[in-house]
């Protein structure tokens, strides 16, 4: 039991959970340099216990749910840090509307309604069906690899404020590939329990 639950991915996973707080610490002090190289650091080890989890067979049930609770966690927090106008504080003292920051309410909103969306229908179907084979589709992944990109984008923007004119289209992206995906991700859960209803039938 041991062996499936501290494996080299697992622990990594937990390491970018522990990330998640020294990343907001350096946002709330602005320092965006510092956040970005512990948003970086995050994203590495999200990379390296895939690749642990595949080269050395290293899957595990609770891998499959800590996985992607740590991504969520840390790209929820992300947003809600970065639209809060505090954050810019220091720089409203020289400037008082600072251009294109913090982050709109509007995107960060429709980040985590996708989120809750997705989870409280995951949830309320596997309550009334007992249906537990969720995946994410391939737009959901882009989805999270377009916020990844963002967060990235608005802190290197945050630390050099004459690129921020990039900032709307980021954000409008941020938006559409939230709502899209949420959409998209009803007829997806559609077509896993219609699969999974044929295979209850095959084998019946």
């Amino acid at each position: 039991m041991a062996s499936k639950v501290v494996t080299v991915p697992n622990l990594l996973t937990v390491v970018r959970m522990g990330l998640t707080p020294v990343f907001v610490g350096a946002l709330y002090y602005q320092r965006f340099g510092w956040a970005l190289a512990v948003f970086v650091v995050a994203g590495v080890t999200d990379g390296l216990d895939g690749l642990f989890a595949r080269k050395f067979n290293q899957y595990s049930p609770l891998g499959q749910i800590l996985d992607p609770i740590a991504d969520k966690l840390l790209l929820v927090t992300s947003f809600i840090t970065l639209s809060m106008p505090s954050i810019m504080a220091a720089e409203a003292l020289v400037q008082p509307h600072p251009r294109h920051l913090p982050v709109p309410f509007w995107v960060t909103a429709a980040v985590i309604s996708r989120d809750v969306f997705i989870v409280v229908g995951a949830a309320t179907i596997n309550v009334v069906t007992g249906f537990r084979g969720f995946k994410p589709s391939w737009l959901g992944k882009a989805n999270t690899t377009v916020q990844i990109g963002a967060v990235v984008l608005i802190l290197i923007a945050a630390s050099f404020p004459p690129l921020r004119g990039y900032l709307p289209t980021v954000y409008t992206t941020v938006f559409s590939f939230a709502v899209v995906s949420g959409i998209h991700y009803v007829f997806w859960t559609s077509r896993l329990l219609n699969e999974d209803r044929q295979q209850r039938e095959s084998a019946g």
